[in-house]
């Protein structure tokens, strides 16, 4: 009886060790291949920071902290790799428009480029609740489906 329920608890452990490192794998294979260097030399979290470094100075309080609002939905665990790269889009947007100032709606419309569609419904709840009008953003989701 006792060797059954420690063969048992073997097995459970072991299933247990091979899911928590292939979760753990997963995420780190997805970091690794955003560290590949692309044609020109520089990886997509090169290009993220780059934009970042750049746009650093348009940035008002205001705009932060409508950008940890937008991101609040994100598990704690996950939020800042998020921010970072709604961010460098956002940047990357500011710099192909030109812009002198970061706007609500740049920081919006890159926030709905850099998120997969799935998630476009806790930004449209975000924005309700805020009373911001959602309907000059409606080609925009359109556009990252």
């Amino acid at each position: 009886m006792p060797s059954d329920l420690f063969f048992w608890l073997i097995v459970l452990w072991s299933i247990f060790l091979i899911t928590t490192v292939g979760i753990g794998g997963f995420f780190m294979f997805r970091k690794f291949l955003k560290r590949l260097p692309k044609e020109d030399g520089k990886s997509d979290l090169d290009w993220q920071d780059y934009y970042i470094e750049k746009t650093r100075h348009l940035w008002s309080e205001e705009d932060k902290a409508l950008l940890d609002e937008l991101v609040e939905p994100v598990p704690e665990l996950f939020r800042d790799i998020a921010k970072g790269t709604i961010a460098g889009k956002i940047g990357e947007m500011a710099l192909k428009e030109k812009a002198d100032k970061m706007t609500q709606e740049l920081i919006i419309k890159g926030y709905i480029a850099a998120t997969p569609k799935r998630d476009h419904k806790f930004l449209v709840k975000k924005l309700k609740e805020k009373k911001i009008d959602i309907d000059q953003y409606k080609p925009y989701f359109k556009e990252s489906v």
